[in-house]
């Protein structure tokens, strides 16, 4: 009997460590041409969300009220409102908070990511850190704080689904 418990847990064990390790090396690539997307040292922050978001692609800020608050902010001082509107259900742009997306991708907070930080081919530039210009940009925890509150508009979707 013993030997069955060890036998079942070190299995759980090692369903749990391969699952994590699935998702310890997320790739982010470009909506434009899905190429890798390399982030510069100013980009990163060190934060807890921002580790968490580029080891397993979940935005631990989805449902955050303080982050949601200053994702508007940014959201605002980015002048995302010129085209998606004030709550990012779309104006010039398109809608970002579903259920229909120009991008299939941006159902996940992955996917939106990308989206935002390389550009698009439909006429969005890129507002990444280092995109635009070498030395201005949104920081990987600063567009998290974006997306939280895009989502924060969305009535079904917090773009973690299946993490």
């Amino acid at each position: 009997m013993f030997s069955k418990k060890v036998v079942v847990s070190s299995l759980l064990a090692a369903l749990v460590g391969i699952s994590t390790l699935a998702y310890a090396n997320v790739k982010f690539v470009k909506t434009t041409d899905n190429s890798e997307i390399k982030f510069p040292k100013e980009a990163l922050e060190g934060t807890d969300a921002e580790k968490e978001f580029l080891a397993t692609g979940k935005n631990i800020y989805v449902g955050d009220a303080e982050a949601i608050k200053m994702g508007k902010k940014r959201y605002n001082l980015w002048s995302c409102t010129q085209c998606h509107g004030p709550t990012a259900k779309g104006q010039v742009g398109p809608g970002l908070t579903g259920p229909k997306y120009n991008y299939a991708k941006d159902t996940t907070n992955k996917g939106m990511f990308e989206t935002i930080w390389a550009g698009t081919n439909g006429g969005m530039g890129g507002k990444g850190f280092g995109i635009m210009a070498a030395d201005d940009g949104v920081t990987v925890d600063e567009l998290l704080k974006i997306i939280a509150f895009v989502r924060s508009n969305s009535k079904d979707l917090t773009g973690n689904e299946g993490l």
